[in-house]
């Protein structure tokens, strides 16, 4: 469901007997409200400045940035929920302890890099956090009888990017679609470009300020597949895929994996000319992929999908 104009959303899968969560807030009609506006906090960078030996000042070096912390103020108001004071609270108390539990986040606590999602819509653009839900405290309040109680969240990103909350993608084919020539009535002057002109198989643009992360996958019956973008880096596999079968590479920092058909990893077909998955990252702007391999039937395709990355909302 479409998220409201400032309302937040955090949502992850269930893991065994711990269940999964679809929370929204944000807004009155939520029940748990932002009291003040949020506040997204970024880490200092890591310098790796070093001394000069036998000299003044130092050399700089390669510097890091930690992850952004984004933190709510929350109201958890359930004062119309019930006509007596002794039904309000005992709906707060209930309010409070849903928002809790999906706070809690077990069930991607205990899975190894395993993100939560923090979805909001804000000035009218959708946009997606990766991380994990930390601290959430709430007060201890004598408005709780009342049906109120004012607490605070805490979220922690992966990194301090905001990512599109649409996915795009697009299908690149092994061979170019059938050309089938000229069709009449023509007229002068003959033109291969237009309004009409149709997109370049292969082309992407990517949205945002900031290199966003590509998820490509491989669909067999193909040999040795290889995707490359022109003027930039090319990935390949040491592997045949037959009918049916797909290898998805995705390079984003949560996952880091080769699987073929979801779940078997492949890492080790990487060939050793293929970049290192934390430098296939690729800068806003237009992109050219083409699909390479050995496929004699010509059916085999990939797909790029990527979010556009942000440096804010």
């Amino acid at each position: 469901m479409p998220l409201a104009e400032g309302e937040w959303n955090l949502s992850y899968s269930a893991n065994g007997v711990h269940p999964g969560a679809n929370f929204t807030f944000g807004s009155v009609a939520s029940g748990c409200y932002l009291i003040e506006p949020y506040e997204i906090t970024y880490a200092d960078v890591d310098a790796g400045d070093v001394p000069m030996p036998r000299e003044d000042g130092a050399r700089l070096g390669e510097d890091y940035r930690g992850q952004s912390t984004i933190t709510f103020e929350l109201g958890v108001d359930t004062v119309s929920d019930a006509p007596s004071r002794l039904g309000r609270h005992a709906a707060n108390l209930d309010a409070v302890s849903a928002t809790l539990q999906a706070w809690d986040a077990e069930a991607v606590r205990k899975r190894f890099a395993t993100p939560a999602v923090l979805r909001t819509v804000q000035g009218g653009r959708a946009r997606r956090f990766y991380g994990r839900p930390r601290k959430y405290a709430p007060a201890a309040s004598p408005l709780t009888r009342q049906g109120y109680t004012p607490a605070v969240a805490t979220f922690v990103c992966i990194d301090s990017t905001a990512y599109s909350d649409t996915e795009q993608t697009i299908r690149v084919d092994m061979a170019p679609p059938p050309h089938r020539g000229l069709i009449g009535p023509l007229t002068t002057p003959l033109s291969m470009t237009g309004a009409g002109a149709t997109k370049v198989p292969g082309e992407a643009i990517m949205m945002g300020t900031k290199p966003t992360w590509p998820v490509i996958t491989f669909y067999g019956p193909v040999s040795k597949p290889a995707c490359e973008v022109i003027g930039g880096w090319k990935v390949s596999l040491d592997l045949t895929l037959s009918a049916g079968q797909r290898v998805t590479i995705d390079t984003r920092p949560w996952a880091r994996t080769v699987l073929r058909n979801g779940s078997a990893s492949v890492a080790g077909s990487l060939t050793r000319s293929s970049p290192r998955m934390k430098d296939m990252r690729l800068p806003p702007g237009r992109h050219d992929f083409v699909l390479r391999g050995t496929d004699s039937t010509g059916t085999s395709y990939m797909t790029i999908a990527w979010r556009g990355a942000w440096a804010y909302l």
